[in-house]
């Protein structure tokens, strides 16, 4: 890596590091591909002020990775043991609640926004992790428009979607823009490995996420029984039926959280074509495992 000396590092903008702290002082330059891949090595050596100075700095770093065409997969993998806040061990185990979202249309928001679609980006992640923060959850991981959460309970994955889905329909975006994002939730037993949640729990919750509509909340029923003990005020479950989601084999009831200020309406049938197949209970066995 070439040599940065004190006049050199100097005459570098604020830009050309992934963290500057409240003092001024500047950390992990990233002004050249070498930097770059060093900061990637040094990141979890970095003392953060807090958990939000750490995520700019993350997403800096990621931005300059892109750039200059680095793939971190050994520094994304670490961010995953260590979870949002960079302290291992932090992440729940046993029965856990997973809650996955993703931003219906985002294809077609970037082509509109062009270089503003990041900063909408950013503010939709500040939401997300207010809402899992503040019910309690930890941030596993954030790719592009996914967001994938974890709780110690369905109560908490509930209540942080309904304050994430609120808070985005109370928002003025850039453009005129609409912003709606599917989410879903399930619960499960996965193994919690030095690469992250390994199971069918963080599959299903993919699943059940991916046959939401845009700012809609599904719950399957291994989540349901929780949730209705603990519900807020207003907050109702509505069962859609049995599903058989591709790539799990048995079939998942979906139910559709509802609250004041949320979309009313199910998801379209065409949406849940998309990602799941309806259970046909007047058919032979054989027939509905190969639906």
């Amino acid at each position: 890596m070439p040599s940065l000396d004190a006049a050199r590092r100097a005459k570098l903008p604020d830009s050309a590091f992934a963290y500057v702290d409240s003092r001024g002082q500047r950390r992990l330059p990233i002004h050249d591909r070498a930097h770059v891949k060093n900061a990637l090595a040094r990141f979890r050596q970095v003392a953060f002020e807090d958990d939000a100075a750490r995520e700019r700095a993350r997403a800096k770093l990621l931005r300059a990775a892109s750039r200059h065409g680095i793939m971190p997969i050994g520094f994304i993998n670490g961010q995953l043991r260590t979870g949002a806040s960079g302290r291992p061990g932090r992440l729940p185990s046993g029965l856990v609640t997973f809650l996955l979202t993703d931003m219906e249309a985002s294809t077609g928001l970037l082509q509109r926004l062009g270089d503003d679609y990041g900063r909408l980006l950013e503010d939709v992640r500040a939401i997300h992790r207010a809402g899992i923060r503040d019910a309690n959850g930890h941030e596993v991981d954030c790719r592009a428009d996914e967001f994938f959460a974890v709780f110690s309970s369905a109560r908490g994955a509930v209540a942080a979607a309904i304050a994430i889905q609120r808070a985005l329909n109370g928002r003025s975006w850039a453009g005129g823009s609409t912003v709606r994002v599917r989410m879903g939730i399930h619960s499960g037993r996965p193994a919690l490995t030095s690469t992250g949640y390994i199971g069918m729990a963080v599959n299903t919750a993919a699943r059940v996420c991916g046959a939401a509509e845009g700012g809609q909340i599904l719950l399957s029923d291994d989540a349901r029984t929780a949730s209705l003990k603990h519900g807020g005020p207003g907050i109702e479950l509505h069962t859609l039926g049995d599903f058989r989601l591709r790539g799990i084999q048995r079939p998942v009831t979906l139910h559709r959280v509802a609250a004041p200020d949320l979309p009313a309406a199910s998801p379209s049938m065409s949406a849940v074509a998309s990602a799941v197949l309806p259970v046909r209970t007047d058919a032979p066995i054989a027939d509905r495992n190969r639906a």
